[in-house]
This record gives C-alpha cells, sequence and structure tokens, in this order.
C-alpha cells in the first residue's frame, strides 16, 4: 500500500463505513491519519490488472506497552463490487505471511456481529471468536455488540 492507492483505499473505507456494520467510524480518516495510524510494513492492497484497488488490510499496534509488542489489529474492506472473488481470503493471507515473518504473535479485530461474512471469512483464515463486547458502543443511535476475533501464530507458540 503506497500514497499513490490512498484515494482508492479511503473509498473503499467509506463504502463499508456507508453500509453500517463494519465499524463504529462515520467517516474515513483523511490519508495522514491513516498513514500515520497503520504499521507500513503490514498493509497490503490488492489490485487488478489496471492497477485499481480492490481491497486492502493493514494493522495498527494496541498498545505502546514491550509485552504487547507482537500484538496487531488489523482491518480489512474490499470494493463492493469486488466481494465474493477471495480478495479478502488473499489479503488476508499475505497480511499473516508477514506478520508471522516479523515475529508478531497475535492478530486481533473487533467485528459486529451482524457482519456473518467477515465473521465466516476470519474463521476460514485461523482466526477464533474470543468473545463478545455486549453493548460496547453507540453506533447511529444505537448500542451494539462487538465480537472480538484472534489469530496467534502456529509458527511462534
Amino acid at each position: 500500500m503506497a500514497t499513490a492507492h490512498a484515494d482508492e483505499v479511503l473509498a473503499i473505507y467509506q463504502a463499508g463505513i456507508d453500509e453500517g456494520n463494519a465499524t463504529f467510524e462515520t467517516t474515513a480518516p483523511t490519508w495522514q491519519a491513516f498513514d500515520t495510524d497503520k504499521l507500513p510494513e503490514h498493509r497490503f492492497v490488492a489490485l487488478d490488472e489496471r492497477g485499481a484497488v480492490l481491497g486492502w488490510v493493514a494493522v495498527s499496534g494496541v498498545s505502546d506497552r514491550c509485552a504487547y509488542a507482537g500484538v496487531v489489529e488489523h482491518s480489512v474492506y474490499v470494493h463492493p463490487d469486488t466481494r465474493g472473488r477471495g480478495v479478502a481470503s488473499a489479503l488476508l493471507k499475505a497480511l499473516i505471511d508477514s506478520t508471522e515473518a516479523a515475529g508478531i504473535w497475535t492478530i486481533q479485530s473487533g467485528i459486529f456481529p451482524e457482519n456473518t461474512t467477515s465473521l465466516a471469512l476470519h474463521r476460514r483464515a485461523g482466526f477464533r471468536v474470543i468473545g463478545t463486547r455486549e453493548r460496547i458502543g453507540r453506533h447511529h443511535g444505537r448500542w451494539r455488540d462487538v465480537v472480538l476475533v484472534e489469530r496467534r501464530s502456529a509458527v511462534l507458540n
């Protein structure tokens, strides 16, 4: 993922936000904020044959504490017209490969329980459900639960 992909990455993010079951966010950040928040060595885009962005995956650190140096939180988004073609699976595989090579032992995320497609995708990629944070935040005027998922590295255990 590079600055050249910024507009498409943020547009895909906004499309996911607008659908209402991807995140508590209500608007995509600026590229500067996104770029600052995401670890550069663990963010990828999937491109079509013309070079257009089909989807993206990226991680952020979860804590500045040394004990959590090997734990990241990820997001994966795919353009609505590209879903069902294996793009998200390929992006998660690239992320898993890069994080394991870097010594990261846990990838985690929070997913709305209504996002059954994302939950199934993560299960296929080796993530497990840790639990549900009930009524953890308000989203468009209503309380929402979040299912916590994680993938522990088999290489580092």
